[in-house]
């Protein structure tokens, strides 16, 4: 994933805010875990870094380990352990120095540190506590819960982070589901500011031609339990047995399952009909996604929102549907028949087969996705959190 630059020459009607500030402002994304990773938390970070520095505004990146070079102003602070989380691979820093911190805080001097939530004790927590009082702290609760041990996990964090949490000074939540959550877990009020992607790479996608002779399914994520490919994988063994009209399935990703997938495959003869890309790269991550005539993501849970979602909207010349969870559910809230149960395996194929057969379906569901996208793009949503950002400078004016 390369940090992305903005420039003039947007998707049509695609509305482009004004720098809603007087001044640039020196701004420091905080963010425990790295920045070497595509998942959907550094996708947000990147987005709205990028998006922040193209308005003129300076932009900073506070992160635990992180071993890119290619993005400035970066300050890689901690030595990072990897964890499962609420059925993720993610990383944690280590303990980081305080006087670290405060060197860092009293030389670049932000007037505002933008905090991803929930954050660790050990290094998020000990730059808000050190962080000046002329410094606007603002926050984004990202997570929505997959089992009860995951929101009991969130109980306790919130509890150990209580003091760090009242530094706060606005909090946002990337949805409704997140919303909800940091009210049961942390005790905070947020306000719903949705995810945003540049949706520029996306609209300007260029189908790959080998794809074109049949209806073709797409799934992108990683080979992981949560992430559903299985339910994709039994649904389409179905759908061959039923003996439906020619199509391919097209698995992006890679991931502790991916031995696991092509060993069903390869049990249930679907060699001819599923093809495994491994992972794949942000630049051609458009490209897979404009070849598709259905892009599915059968995600049983823990979805806070989805990024992937918007990104399929955007570029898919066909269909998106997805596991009826509630961050995926607060997405397509407005086409509930674009969601379906992933471990109902009949209704799945029923799903797949109705959209696989229908070119009609597939041109109606593109044309409400192309529109209704346009409100996550990274201008209108930086719009709202650049908005968010003067707010917290003026609680903190009144503080001092």
């Amino acid at each position: 994933m390369h940090t992305k630059k903005f420039i003039n020459k947007r998707a049509p009607a695609a509305p482009k805010p004004k720098n809603n500030m007087a001044k640039p402002l020196k701004i420091a994304l905080l963010f425990d875990d790295t920045l070497d990773k595509p998942d959907g938390v550094q996708q947000y970070i990147l987005t709205v870094g990028a998006w922040l520095a193209s308005q003129g505004h300076h932009v900073h990146y506070i992160v635990g380990e992180t071993t890119r070079t290619d993005i400035p102003n970066t300050h890689s602070l901690a030595r990072n352990v990897k964890v499962r989380f609420n059925q993720n691979r993610m990383s944690i820093p280590l303990p980081v120095s305080r006087r670290k911190i405060r060197a860092l805080l009293a030389r670049e001097q932000f007037d505002v540190i933008h905090v991803q939530v929930p954050y660790s004790p050990q290094l998020a927590a000990r730059v808000i506590a050190a962080a000046p009082a002329k410094t606007a702290i603002v926050g984004t609760f990202h997570i929505a819960p997959h089992s009860a041990m995951v929101h009991v996990a969130n109980r306790a964090l919130g509890m150990w982070l209580k003091s760090t949490l009242r530094r706060i000074d606005k909090m946002m939540a990337v949805s409704s589901v997140a919303h909800d959550f940091a009210k049961r877990t942390f005790h905070i009020d947020s306000q719903v500011v949705p995810n945003t992607i540049d949706l520029q790479p996306f609209f300007a996608g260029e189908p790959f031609p080998q794809f074109a002779d049949k209806p073709t399914i797409v799934f992108l994520g990683r080979l992981v339990e949560r992430k559903g490919c299985q339910h994709l994988l039994e649904a389409v063994a179905q759908l061959v047995q039923a003996d439906v009209a020619p199509f391919r399935v097209v698995v992006c990703g890679g991931g502790p399952l991916e031995a696991t997938l092509k060993s069903y495959v390869t049990a249930h003869h679907l060699e001819s009909v599923v093809k495994f890309t491994g992972f794949i790269s942000e630049a051609d991550k458009p490209r897979y996604l404009a070849s598709a005539d259905v892009v599915t993501y059968p995600s049983t849970g823990g979805e806070s929102f989805g990024i992937v979602i918007l990104e399929a909207m955007a570029a898919a010349k066909g269909a998106v549907l997805a596991g009826d969870n509630p961050g995926y559910a607060s997405v397509l809230a407005e086409h509930p028949e674009a969601l379906f149960a992933p471990k109902d395996i009949p209704a799945f194929a029923a799903l797949l087969k109705k959209y696989i057969e229908n070119d009609r379906l597939r041109r109606q569901a593109r044309t409400w996705q192309q529109t209704y996208v346009r409100q996550y793009d990274a201008p209108v949503v930086g719009a709202r959190i650049l908005a968010v950002y003067k707010a917290a400078l003026h609680e903190r004016q009144n503080v001092r």
